[in-house]
């Protein structure tokens, strides 16, 4: 293979082996954008990419590691038989380090995880590069053999440049071990993550059970006292569920709902739960920019990502202290570091302390989960942490400037958002839904394997009006919906034995296609979710559940199918 030059007018031919269309519009976007001309040819098969390496043309090999018929280790076998001098690069999203370290053995020339594919333009570049080095030390070799005793000088020539070219690769080797421990702090996170996902799933149920059962008593009880307990037993289980969506968003097992925000007046709201937060003996100050632009993020991260780092700044401060809380516009250039937001418009908000500050050598580990500094059972070690999670998950970063016996700013961006804040006045339209119709009580299929769970549910929709049947596993749901076609609408929970949610969902499709199906879940793989047909954010209630939502998204999901008229009295409850 001749190597391919970078700064030729030609374009990059590169073979991609990805059964996703959307990895793979991806991966080309993350080409394109950075400014490198690329012709595509993508395979999803087996038969497909013998056919396309018998005959070599391509400049690379881009490929998943999971595919549909085979694997990418088979894919890299077949190529190193018949083209071994393409590079060889792995893109999946799956790919542990293990694995990855083995892949590098067999030949692969690099991997890049799908969570980073802003690493995949240099990681073309560098691969190409190899094989372009490659190519020349093997014409060297071949220029050397032949040459006579008294073409020494040109040998010498020739050793010169191979040192220039190894010194090189000593230097890609610097940065490929930089990368690989990257992915190793990326696999810290994802076990994090998996951890957190599982608690916050059984948390969120059991919040649902009390949550619920505090509204149904709410209703009955009529003395003040009485009610205020109730009151602040709702508030706890409000509290709870705002943990839970935070260490899901934290761990990026849920999807955070960013929306145009005004930070100046988060901050401004939040003054006195500062104050009492870090106590009176910390002076706070504010300086807010007055023309701050809006911010797009999720409104429930924000306040605790400011209180975290608050407490943090409060901890850092012996006795007294000043934190200065500041907000600003700005607009940057191309990051300089993996934590450091992208170029682009960003609202950042900083809290600065005059504490001692952070060393070099705990300022490397400041955002590696559970690390801290602090006493045992003084600190969990996820505060900043969250801060660099929510950043990154929202589109921006995060800076950090210190030093030691003068203090620390932590400089959060998030990108601006395209339009003003709304003043949204859901609850009260929601509250306001017409009641239905006497004549009209469609039936509701409720699905869910923890009983308490389900009672909730089950409640609330026959308050609304529903008539209901119940089952207790996705087998279950599949005989009720057999035996009775009235059944107008599935709510669903996703995490259950046997068949899960997503499973089960798509039995539903097949057997009814134009049943609508509601997930009500305390944690969903988005990713298993996203393989249902025509799921999307109105389908998706989250445990525990949120004023009426689940009865506005079941009202709406019904809205969009023709009602279903029934023929005789059903009791509210099978």
């Amino acid at each position: 293979m001749s190597g391919h030059n970078a700064g030729a007018s030609a374009p990059i031919r590169i073979l991609l082996i990805e059964d996703s269309d959307l990895d793979a519009e991806l991966i080309a976007a993350a080409l394109e954008g950075a400014g490198l001309g690329c012709r595509i040819d993508r395979v999803m098969t087996r038969e497909a990419f013998a056919a396309a390496v018998a005959e070599p043309c391509h400049d690379l090999i881009l490929a998943d590691y999971v595919l549909p018929t085979f694997d990418g280790l088979a894919a890299l076998d077949h190529a190193r038989a018949h083209c071994p001098d393409i590079p060889f690069v792995f893109v999946s999203g799956t790919l542990g380090e293990d694995v990855a370290v083995e892949a590098l053995k067999t030949g692969a020339t690099d991997y890049v995880v799908k969570q980073r594919l802003d690493r995949l333009p240099r990681t073309v570049l560098r691969a190409l590069a190899e094989a372009q080095a490659r190519s020349e030390r093997r014409a060297a070799a071949e220029a050397l053999r032949s040459l006579n005793e008294s073409l020494e000088a040109r040998v010498a020539a020739r050793t010169a440049e191979l040192a220039a070219a190894n010194a090189e690769l000593r230097r890609e080797i610097i940065e490929r071990e930089r990368i690989e421990e990257a992915l190793r702090q990326a696999q810290r996170l994802e076990a994090v993550g998996q951890l957190t996902s599982g608690v916050a799933h059984d948390f969120n149920n059991l919040l649902t059970v009390i949550a619920g059962n505090l509204e149904f008593l709410g209703r009955a009880v009529l003395d003040e006292r009485s009610r205020r307990r109730i009151d602040t037993m709702r508030a706890a289980a409000d509290r709870g569920a705002r943990l839970t969506a935070q260490l899901l968003a934290f761990s990026r097992r849920q999807r955070l709902e960013p929306v145009p925000v005004r930070l100046n007046d988060t901050v401004a709201t939040m003054r006195d739960l500062l104050q009492s937060s870090i106590g009176g003996a910390v002076e706070i100050a504010m300086v807010l920019e007055p023309g701050l632009w809006p911010a797009l993020a999720d409104p429930t991260q924000i306040e605790l990502i400011i209180l975290n780092l608050a407490i943090n700044a409060r901890d850092a401060m012996a006795v007294g202290g000043r934190l200065t809380i500041e907000t600003a516009n700005a607009t940057l250039d191309e990051p300089d570091r993996p934590e450091a937001p992208p170029a682009g418009e960003h609202v950042m908000i900083a809290l600065s302390d005059t504490g001692s500050g952070i060393s070099p050598e705990v300022l490397v580990h400041v955002f590696e989960p559970f690390f801290t500094t602090k006493e045992v059972g003084k600190g969990s070690g996820l505060g900043l942490a969250q801060v660099y999670g929510f950043a990154k998950q929202s589109g921006g970063g995060v800076r950090i400037e210190t030093r030691l016996g003068e203090g620390t700013t932590v400089r959060v961006f998030l990108p601006r958002a395209a339009a003003e804040p709304e003043i949204a006045a859901e609850d009260a339209e929601r509250e306001a839904r017409p009641p239905r119709p006497q004549g009209e009580r469609p039936v509701v299929l409720v699905v869910d394997d923890d009983d308490a769970v389900r009672e909730i549910t089950v409640t609330r929709l026959s308050e609304a009006g529903y008539l209901i049947q119940e089952a207790g596993s996705g087998p279950a749901a599949l005989r009720a919906l057999a035996a009775d076609p009235a059944i107008s609408l599935v709510v669903l929970d996703f995490a259950m034995p046997g068949m899960n949610g997503a499973e089960a969902a798509c039995e539903i499709r097949r057997r009814r296609p134009g049943l609508p199906v509601i997930f009500a879940t305390g944690y969903a793989d988005r990713t298993a979710l996203m393989q249902v047909e025509s799921v999307c954010e109105d389908r998706i209630v989250q445990k525990p559940f949120r004023g009426a939502e689940l009865e506005r998204k079941v009202d709406a999901a019904l809205s969009e199918r023709p009602a279903l008229r029934l023929v005789a009295a059903r009791s509210a409850r099978v």
